[in-house]
């Protein structure tokens, strides 16, 4: 029989504290006990995308991740990546850009590309293809989405070149 054991996690800015089994996943965590929508259980094997999170600013696949493994790390879903008022320049691209159908593969491309352009600003074409291809979509919107990521990409650099200039003398 499984004991829980208190798990300590830093969840979209905010410290958790929660009892879970030894064999829960991050996924099963962040969607039955926190109750946090966007990352989707797919395939429950790592291989469709669709419960991609950020682990510590990386990409990771949070149905095979064991929720005693992300102990003290600071996890972001969807839901913490940006807000209503004050949308990430990822979500707004992925918006502007029409890049959405069925929206279950939506949050993992997200998550994912966030995590791409924070470790590569300026990534090609074939790299922005390369970083998403495990990220599984059925609708068709992939010339969408890889147009939502480059629209990010000059979106974060034309911010990072204004903050630049303002912080001149």
């Amino acid at each position: 029989m499984s004991t829980n054991r208190p798990l300590h996690i830093n969840v979209n800015g905010v410290q958790q504290t929660l009892a879970v089994t030894p064999e829960a996943s991050l996924l099963h965590l962040l969607r039955n006990d926190l109750l946090l929508n966007s990352p989707k259980y797919g395939c429950g094997l790592g291989e469709c995308g669709a419960c991609t999170v950020l682990v510590d600013g990386m990409a990771a696949r949070a149905c095979v991740i064991p929720a005693a493994g992300v102990a003290g790390r600071e996890i972001t879903t969807l839901e913490g990546l940006g807000s209503a008022g004050a949308l990430h320049p990822v979500q707004q691209a992925f918006i502007d850009a029409q890049a959405a159908q069925c929206g279950y593969c939506l949050s993992g491309m997200i998550m994912m590309t966030a995590s791409l352009l924070t470790h590569n600003p300026e990534p090609t074409e074939l790299q922005i293809r390369q970083a998403l291809s495990g990220n599984l979509c059925r609708c068709g919107t992939h010339l969408e989405i890889i147009d939502a990521v480059q629209r990010a990409a000059r979106q974060m650099a034309q911010a990072r070149t204004a903050a630049t200039a303002a912080a001149m003398p």
